[in-house]
């Protein structure tokens, strides 16, 4: 038979002396702790830890870890994977941020999940019998307006290994409120680029420019060049059928794509912005507008403030501290943590962006 497949989304990130079975299949910016895992996996929770839990016998997985734990990695990842792209003609886009239309995508996804989990875990637990419609508007309940209740659940995920031990979510109603902000601050971030690119200044300019119909479409990572699934099938509809007969056009269309990617980008941004909240196309006013690019400063700068909360950490651990003598040498060996450049940058870049954010609010009006 054939070989199996591990299958991984972007910035998938195993341990050291990592054993994971076939198959296996990853969403997004998933991080693997040190350990020999027994069974296959299907972690489909983009951004989060898996750990097997071996003295419990259980599996944990911790969905948003990258955000509420380790945001100084995450962050500086986007550069260093810049950097690294020695292309001499970049003329693929490569996504390099971790928000992007397939990340996104896959926090949607996770968020539809994790709000039947948490309700089944509610219904087990004061054994009551909910449906398929009262169990997605229970654990949406749970989640964002009793998160504290969620937390003292015990939330299993089935079907995540192929085992029978159990599979714990942990942390699961923080992982949704930053899932869901994060969205916010994803559609906001490319709405803001798109009024720059195209010198738009006020609501009734924007108005126009807005999709029509914004619909949140499916999207493929085709070697890093992100592109949404239907043109995907479309390639490979026109390859089948001869339409497409040669690599010089299969590269036409790559570079077709990617000359449109910025655009494509936006029109799911818009659409996820909409649908994070349950607005439609006519319901999306001038205040409205307004209110979500406040919130997607708050998280701006809650990012920022993580950034170095997470990187600060590594300072104040004394098992790091306790090969030097001192906090001088310490500083002088691995750099202090004042004059960290990426930190800088980060909270430099932020302040330029909220500023920008506060001027496209005072140009709406």
């Amino acid at each position: 038979g054939a070989d199996g497949e591990i299958i991984a989304g972007r910035g998938f990130w195993p341990g050291l002396c990592v054993s994971l079975k076939h198959n296996s299949k990853f969403a997004s910016f998933i991080i693997i702790a040190k350990g020999d895992y027994p069974a296959e996996l299907h972690i489909p929770l983009p951004f989060s830890l898996v750990n097997n839990d071996v003295t419990h016998d259980k599996l944990v997985v911790m969905p948003g870890y990258w955000f509420l734990y380790n945001m100084y990695a995450l962050a500086r990842n986007v550069t260093k994977y810049e950097s690294r792209d020695k292309r001499t003609e970049k003329k693929q886009v490569f996504e390099y941020d971790f928000l992007a239309p397939d990340s996104v995508n896959e926090m949607f996804d996770a968020l539809a999940k994790m709000e039947m989990l948490a309700a089944e875990a509610y219904a087990k637990a004061s054994r009551k019998s909910l449906t398929g419609h009262q169990l997605a508007k229970t654990g949406r309940d749970l989640l964002q307006n009793r998160p504290g209740e969620a937390e003292g659940l015990e939330i299993l995920a089935p079907g995540f290994e192929n085992s029978n031990r159990k599979v714990q979510l942990v942390k699961v109603p923080e992982a949704c409120r930053v899932f869901r902000e994060l969205i916010i601050y994803y559609g906001i971030t490319e709405l803001m680029r798109y009024m720059e690119e195209n010198h738009i200044r006020h609501w009734d300019s924007l108005q126009k420019k807005l999709p029509k119909k914004p619909v949140r479409q499916p999207w493929r990572n085709i070697g890093a060049q992100l592109m949404p699934a239907t043109q995907v099938q479309a390639l490979i509809r026109n390859i089948r059928s001869g339409t497409i007969n040669s690599w010089e056009e299969i590269h036409a269309f790559y570079e077709k794509k990617s000359a449109d990617y910025h655009t494509e980008k936006f029109r799911h941004a818009f659409a996820s912005l909409l649908e994070i909240r349950g607005l439609s196309r006519s319901g999306f006013s001038k205040k409205i507008l307004v209110q979500l690019i406040r919130e997607a400063m708050a998280t701006r700068a809650w990012m920022t403030q993580n950034i170095y909360a997470s990187r600060a950490k590594d300072y104040q651990n004394p098992f790091r501290a306790m090969v030097y003598d001192n906090d001088k040498e310490m500083d002088k060996v691995i750099g202090s943590l004042a004059d960290n450049q990426f930190i800088r940058q980060q909270r430099e870049e932020t302040a330029a962006w909220i500023k920008k954010a506060e001027v496209m609010i005072l140009n709406l009006g």
